[in-house]
């Protein structure tokens, strides 16, 4: 095995399309979600903080003594859900949004370079952010939040990386990726909302009539496709702003 993938959310959308395109021949391919996918599962429960040292050990235990080629975390976990103003949202569900979207991509983060930090081969940790880090749309407040969050995170984290490397040590690259607007299950949740809980739902309505919402398998295509560009650590890409 000369490749270790770990894939956040694998069991359907973008991470089941990032799954299935892993686009190294032979690679070890493990999905961290409750549910599981089509590949090697790791069950775990990514908004119940209980559960983040669990997957810590995991890494750990995985890449000691690693040997191969290329280690990979792309941390896609994530939920929209509930939909709706933050002050009439149901506690335990915003709650579990607010740990899954902004905590765990932190901790998993950390977790992920910490068991890596001594190998010596290409890394590569890679965040799933949105254009909801940058626009305050009402009713998404966890949502926007989180990703917002996530990405000041790999900003810093990135930094950090680069500054490493300044020393000659081999580091590992960390990048956010927002990758539009996929036509996933939490498009779905989207739609399905009413304009009290959700002012802007039209506007993703519109998106799925006239067919123009990217497929998961264009997000993954071009989320693999950023591990061979000449990115800065801690760059934050959109994309849709990329030359094909």
């Amino acid at each position: 095995m000369s490749d270790l993938v770990w894939i956040s959310g694998a069991s359907g959308g973008i991470g089941a399309a990032l799954a299935a395109g892993v686009p190294f021949a032979g690679a070890r391919v493990i999905d961290l979600s409750r549910r599981g996918g089509t590949v090697e599962h790791f069950k775990v429960d990514l908004a119940d903080p209980g559960e983040w040292a669990r997957v810590e050990e995991h890494f750990a235990a995985e890449a000691a003594g690693f040997q191969g080629e290329r280690i990979v975390f792309v941390h896609n976990a994530g939920t929209i859900v509930p939909i709706g103003p933050a002050e009439s949202a149901d506690s335990e569900a915003y709650t579990r949004a607010v740990l899954l979207n902004s905590a765990a991509p932190q901790v998993l983060g950390r977790a992920f370079l910490r068991a890596t930090a001594g190998l010596d081969c290409e890394r590569h940790l890679v965040m799933l952010s949105s254009g909801a880090a940058k626009t305050a749309y009402p009713g998404w407040s966890h949502y926007n939040a989180g990703k917002a969050a996530l990405e000041h995170w790999v900003r810093t984290a990135g930094a950090e990386q680069a500054l490493k490397s300044e020393s000659g040590e081999r580091v590992c690259r960390v990048i956010a990726v927002a990758p539009g607007v996929v036509d996933t299950a939490m498009q779905d949740d989207i739609r399905a909302v009413d304009e009290q809980a959700f002012p802007a739902v039209e506007r993703f309505r519109e998106l799925k009539r006239t067919g123009t919402l990217v497929t998961p398998e264009q997000a993954a295509r071009g989320i693999w496709s950023l591990l061979d560009r000449p990115l800065e650590n801690g760059a934050v890409l959109d994309l849709r702003d990329l030359p094909a």
